[in-house]
């Protein structure tokens, strides 16, 4: 905010996006919103600054009591889940002016004052969606923005430079959507820039779940009792469980073959573990069909008897916000602007094959003949039709195929959706699809011995030391390891060694938290690599040659029956 014939007024295109902790109190927010902005708006002088609530306050405590501001705390004054905080800063010297000049205006109908005190502003400004009138609008005076929140309930005041991303529920079609008037005389227009990656909507894959886990509840925990043999068995009494939250943590118990149980509680490796594996159990249910790294959902009378779309969708709505991996086998979301398929996408040998033939017709006559042998299955997906030309067989088919993926399976594919509303992870998709379709849907990336090489960080004992050789020289075994797995030159994947290390076969959507690390282990100790799954360490064993390490290495992944904290 800047002062601006007495009244404090917003600044147009300085809106910066800050991710802060909940528990974030003023002195700290201001800190971050001062370095932020100065970071990027190279007219911010120095000096002293007020951080301020929309209606101009000064923050100090929470509205209306004396309990010293957080996040958390001015969240539950707000009283409603919200997708963004927008608060501002402005110079000391500009607040106090105003503030010294707002008594004497504030019995004015001068329609310049759009400062309103706490009471009458009623924080709605916290969950909302700016609306600014058309020129010849009347009812609403021009100079002040009308805000409407998601439950219509009236004007507040808008603008910031300070916002912390968490997702609202607001509705599956609709994100929210910022419009401001660039010729509005009342605001104080800015003389810099903002660059385009700073946007909101420019969120990476990281901040997007990082934002969604902002609802996880670590205070409590969700029980999982798994036996490996059975994950699915396993994974379906806990989520069906009473106690059962998303917003919880998961505490997992591994049952191994000996008996003995293994716990992983927040970022641990089992937990990873048992999502990776739930993934990878989850395409092999009855309710997908298609190739195995292109699956859609199919109706199965079972499966909706015991609400298992449902299941599934919020399984991988868990997985992902609870740095878990996605599904990474689904071939069509809900948000995709295009809906793809092919005949091979079909895995009913007599629809394929009638759909072949329809689809390599040399001739009007042979396709006329084709779909009259076969009007029964194509009037049951409404595509039987008279052809007059072969240019409609792209159509046919493509008709054929949306309802045959898409049509018959409604009923699954909205209780699907239901289940990924979990965490508002519906509501994330829908407003950034390109960003979450790599976490859901096939690609053919596949990681690389150079991605596997920076992602673990070496470290090394002092340097001249003789063990600081022996450790180089095992770095450059590692690094021929990884590409002799990249290469298939070995019985390991490289998916398989990170597995091994971290609990998971891939870098998961939230990013890997902590960030791996390589250590090395005494010769004495044990000659085959070993793994701290919860602190994502990988200990490497210092051996004399590069045969004796690729063998090792091979035979202790490979006979890794489970994954622990070490």
């Amino acid at each position: 905010m800047r002062l601006k014939d007495g009244v404090l007024k917003t600044v147009r295109g300085t809106v910066l996006p800050l991710l802060m902790r909940p528990e974030s109190d003023a002195d700290e927010l201001q800190r971050a919103a001062e370095q932020k902005m100065k970071t990027f708006d190279r007219n911010l002088h120095g000096g002293l600054y007020v951080l301020l609530y929309p209606d101009g306050t000064k923050i100090t405590n929470i509205p209306g009591t004396e309990v010293p501001f957080t996040l958390n705390e001015y969240k539950e004054v707000v009283g409603k889940a919200y997708q963004y905080i927008t608060l501002y800063i402005c110079t000391a010297e500009d607040f106090f002016t105003s503030s010294q000049e707002t008594s004497s205006e504030s019995n004015s109908s001068d329609s310049e004052v759009i400062i309103m005190s706490p009471t009458s502003a009623e924080f709605n400004a916290a969950d909302t969606l700016v609306w600014e009138p058309a020129d010849g609008e009347s009812g609403t005076d021009s100079a002040a923005p009308v805000l409407f929140s998601d439950s219509q309930e009236g004007p507040g005041t808008s603008g910031g430079m300070l916002e912390t991303a968490c997702y609202s529920k607001y509705t599956q079609l609709y994100a929210p959507i910022v419009i401001e008037d660039k010729d509005d005389s009342d605001s104080v227009e800015c003389s810099h820039d903002i660059p385009e990656d700073t946007k909101v909507d420019q969120q990476s894959l990281s901040e997007i779940t990082a934002n969604l886990a902002l609802e996880i509840d670590h205070r409590a925990v969700s029980r999982f009792n798994i036996c490996r043999s059975n994950i699915w068995d396993g994974a379906v009494r806990g989520f069906k469980r009473a106690t059962f939250s998303e917003k919880k943590d998961i505490l997992l118990k591994f049952s191994d073959d000996e008996g003995r149980f293994e716990e992983g509680l927040d970022t641990g490796g089992p937990k990873r573990e048992f999502l990776s594996l739930l993934m990878k159990e989850l395409n092999k249910q009855p309710i997908f069909d298609g190739p195995v790294e292109s699956r859609y959902l199919v109706y199965n009378s079972t499966a909706i008897r015991e609400d298992e779309y449902y299941l599934a969708g919020k399984m991988i709505a868990l997985s992902i916000v609870h740095v878990g991996p996605g599904p990474n086998f689904l071939s069509y979301i809900s948000g995709q602007s295009s809906f793809k398929a092919s005949v091979g996408d079909i895995t009913d040998e007599e629809i394929g094959k009638v759909l072949q033939e329809i689809q390599n017709s040399p001739s009007v006559e042979i396709l006329q003949d084709l779909m009259i042998r076969n009007s029964a299955m194509l009037q049951t997906a409404g595509c039987f039709r008279h052809v007059r030309s072969c240019e409609e067989i792209k159509m046919i088919v493509e008709d054929y195929l949306k309802w045959y993926i898409i049509h018959r399976n409604n009923t699954a594919i909205e209780r699907f959706k239901a289940g990924l509303e979990s965490l508002q992870f519906l509501t994330a998709l829908q407003q950034h699809p390109t960003v979450l379709t790599p976490a859901l849907c096939h690609a053919d990336v596949k990681l690389s011995a150079a991605e596997m090489e920076n992602l673990f960080r070496p470290e090394f004992s002092q340097q001249g030391s003789n063990r600081r050789a022996q450790e180089e020289k095992a770095m450059s075994y590692w690094a021929d390891y990884l590409l002799d797995c990249e290469e298939n030159d070995s019985s390991v994947t490289l998916e398989e060694v990170l597995m091994f290390a971290t609990g998971v076969p891939c870098v998961p959507p939230a990013d890997m938290s902590p960030l791996p690390r390589l250590q090395f282990l005494c010769s004495t100790s044990s000659t085959f690599p070993m793994a701290n799954t919860c602190a994502n360490i990988l200990k490497l064993p210092l051996l004399d040659t590069y045969g004796a390490f690729k063998a090792n290495m091979n035979f202790g992944i490979n006979n890794s029956p489970g994954f622990w904290c070490l």
